[in-house]
């Protein structure tokens, strides 16, 4: 039986916190960062954790573990 493979693209992007929650790095902190204030640049810096819709989604992209 061939082994089971998980997306590449979401391995990278995401990963599953201990609880099974699924987390990811939040956009918008890589240019402008003049532009923006720090509380935002703050904000940014946290991961984000999907809802519970997409973490439906995403779950079956990421490696079983």
């Amino acid at each position: 039986m061939p082994k089971m493979k998980s997306k590449s693209a979401a391995a990278k992007r995401f990963s599953v916190t201990a609880n099974g929650k699924i987390k990811y790095k939040k956009r918008g902190m890589r240019k402008k960062l003049s532009k923006k204030n720090r509380r935002r640049k703050r904000d940014l810096n946290r991961p984000g954790m999907l809802s519970r819709s997409e973490h439906d989604k995403i779950k079956p992209l990421l490696p079983k573990r």
